[in-house]
C-alpha cells in the first residue's frame, strides 16, 4: 500500500513536472514570437537553456524513480525546485541582457 501511495505521487510529481516544463518552454516560445528583432545570439541561447532543462527534467525523473521512500521523494523534489528556480533566475537574466544588447543595436541602425 505505501509503494502504491509512493508510486502515485511519484507519477503525479512527474506529470505536473512535464505540464510546468512544457507551460514555460510556450511561453518562452510565445515571447519570442512576439519581438521581431529576435537575434541569432538569443535564439541560440534560447536553444541552449531549452536543452539544458530538458535533460535537468529527465534527472530529475530518474532520481524520482530510484526514492525509496516519501522523505526521499521530498528532498528529491525540494531539490529540483530550488535548482530550477535558481536556473530560471540566471537564464531569465542572461536573455534579458541579450535581448536588451539586441533591440539597442537594431535602434542604433535607425
Amino acid at each position: 500500500m505505501a509503494n502504491e501511495n509512493v508510486g502515485r505521487f511519484v507519477e503525479q510529481t512527474m506529470n505536473q513536472t512535464q505540464g510546468a516544463m512544457e507551460q514555460y518552454f510556450s511561453f518562452i516560445q510565445n515571447a519570442l514570437s512576439a519581438f521581431p528583432m529576435t537575434s541569432p545570439e538569443l535564439a541560440e541561447k534560447m536553444k541552449g537553456y531549452t536543452e539544458e532543462n530538458m535533460a535537468t527534467s529527465r534527472e530529475f525523473v530518474k532520481q524520482l524513480s530510484r526514492a525509496e521512500d516519501l522523505q526521499d521523494i521530498v528532498r528529491i523534489q525540494s531539490q529540483y525546485m530550488q535548482d530550477q528556480f535558481h536556473a530560471f533566475t540566471e537564464q531569465t537574466k542572461s536573455l534579458t541582457e541579450t535581448f536588451t544588447k539586441t533591440a539597442t543595436g537594431s535602434m542604433k541602425n535607425y
